[in-house]
């Protein structure tokens, strides 16, 4: 019993052996000198971000082995790697959020098998709270340790330097007071800025703390075990004679609901006086999303598999006869969109409301799999955060705001009066991202003056844009590519402006007339 007591009260720091502790130092400091190196107060960093993120995946596969022999981590690791490609090409907070997803999951994924995402939101929460004290308590050990194998020396060596340091330097000071050529010495020394001292120490602070958290993981393998919302909440059984009166009242208000919407936005018949387009399609787009949301949720809480409402035919076909009325109100809340969007132009925030409405789509489809094939609340968990994750990494890996600065410019070469507004003050404000779509529409404007407003637009971002790529911490793949692209068009130089000596603004185009921009490149 003594033997068993004792061994059971070693913490598992205890039992890790200096050569591993300092493998895994030897691992961490890469990636903090590189962090040194890279981040400068008041610098914008651009695609080295990416390099940092890709040599932290490689110390973390050399520090800590065991994450290339777990197959689950293997692919949390690639995935990170993937990510750090993309902050490589163009940094973003997505991608940066989605990386640390990515590398904390294989940290900690050999000593806990992947169950389902639900339970994993807590542990990396956790894991991200207990990282702030890690490294510090890995020193503590480690300093208690060198204490117990060399007593008192340390505090004899300090001991011995307190009097010939501080008594030294009170006599330095003195003379430097009394004497001019000791004082006009001191004054040539370049002493290190104090700022930049404790700059240094917090990026050290910060990058040593993130790496040794997944370097050394203590998170408990247990975390979130009894986070199971979905079993909870479906012990919520009222009964198959309520449900069939539920969903009876259900299905005739989303009837009527979308035969409206069948006679005015998919038909394309006028609407009642006082009400336009515009105001249709922004009124609902959003609401309806919410409304197919809580039936979404209704049928996880009513109806799980091997409750008293799945057995029921009735309710069985009732529940499949109102999800598939949200999918017609899912989509017809992106037509509503897409008609918004043909009205006032394409917006970052509108593309990503479609990738949005597509995701509900997607989970109601799979709930309505999961009832009909009577799979697991783990399995619908994973497949919603699987289609998830794949939105946002294409979202990460892709310029939102230059996808719909193009879909402008498209719109308003091909379409002219007959499609929405030009919003040239959009595209300027999107910085690079819509660089090229401004270079596009400068080379096919005819009207002078638009012409002329064109060319400042582009020039203005041009230069930014080549100012931000002549620093090698603010250099991006994308950005590079982007200008290529502009001066293989436009060329390097300085267009040609009209004077302005009121300023120039940018400006809405509205409508745009055929006779300004046209579909073949001027030369």
């Amino acid at each position: 019993m003594t033997t068993t007591t004792t061994t059971t009260a070693k913490t598992p720091g205890r039992r890790t052996r200096p050569g591993t502790l300092a493998m895994k130092i030897a691992a961490m400091t890469p990636v903090v000198v590189m962090a040194e190196w890279i981040f400068a107060e008041d610098s914008e960093i651009g695609g080295v971000i990416g390099l940092l993120a890709i040599v932290w995946v490689a110390m973390l596969s050399i520090g800590r082995p065991i994450v290339l022999r777990s197959r689950s981590s293997r692919i949390a690791l690639i995935a990170a790697a993937g990510y750090a490609v993309v902050l490589a090409d163009d940094p973003n907070a997505l991608a940066l959020l989605l990386g640390w997803i990515a590398i904390s999951m294989a940290a900690l994924l050999p000593r806990r098998r992947f169950d389902h995402a639900l339970r994993w939101v807590p542990r990396l929460g956790l894991h991200a709270l207990v990282a702030l004290g890690l490294p510090w308590r890995d020193l503590a050990w480690s300093a208690a340790a060198r204490r117990r194998s060399r007593r008192g020396g340390l505090r004899a060596a300090a001991a011995m330097l307190v009097v010939p340091v501080l008594g030294g330097a009170v006599f330095l000071t003195l003379f430097a007071n009394a004497n001019p050529l000791i004082a006009g010495v001191f004054e040539r020394i370049a002493w290190p800025d104090l700022g930049d001292i404790v700059w240094r120490i917090a990026v050290a602070a910060v990058m040593a703390t993130a790496v040794w958290a997944t370097l050394r993981p203590r998170l408990s393998v247990r975390t979130g075990d009894t986070l199971d919302l979905p079993a909870r909440v479906a012990q919520f059984d009222p009964g198959s004679a309520s449900l069939v009166l539920s969903l009876a009242t259900f299905n005739v208000i989303f009837t009527g609901q979308n035969v409206l919407d069948i006679l005015f936005l998919w038909s394309g018949a006028p609407l009642p006086g006082g009400v336009t387009m515009a105001d249709y399609a922004h009124r609902g787009a959003y609401a309806l999303i919410v409304t197919a949301l809580l039936a979404a949720v209704f049928v996880l809480v009513t109806l799980r598999p091997g409750s008293s409402g799945t057995a029921s035919p009735a309710v069985r076909r009732l529940v499949t006869l109102w999800i598939m009325q949200n999918l017609l109100l899912v989509a017809s809340s992106a037509l509503r969109l897409v008609d918004y969007i043909q009205a006032y132009a394409m917006t970052a925030w509108r593309l990503a409301a479609l990738a949005w409405m597509a995701l509900v789509a997607t989970g109601l489809a799979l709930i309505l799999w999961r009832l009909l094939r009577g799979r697991s609340a783990a399995w619908l968990i994973n497949a919603n955060a699987l289609a998830a994750a794949l939105v946002l990494s294409a979202a990460s890996a892709v310029d939102l705001k230059a996808m719909a600065a193009a879909w402008n410019a498209d719109v308003a070469i091909t379409q002219g009066r007959a499609g929405p507004p030009l919003d040239l003050c959009y595209l300027a404000t999107i910085g690079p991202s819509g660089l090229t779509a401004l270079a596009r529409l400068e080379r096919h404007a005819r009207n002078a003056t638009l012409r002329d407003r064109l060319a400042y637009l582009r020039w203005e971002a041009q230069v930014q844009t080549k100012a931000r790529q002549g620093g090698w911490r603010s250099w991006t793949g994308r950005n590079a590519r982007r200008l290529a692209a502009v001066e293989a068009m436009m060329g390097p130089r300085r267009p040609l402006l009209r004077a302005a000596p009121n300023g120039r603004e940018c400006g809405w185009i509205y409508p745009v007339e055929p006779a300004l921009l046209t579909k073949a490149a001027q030369r």
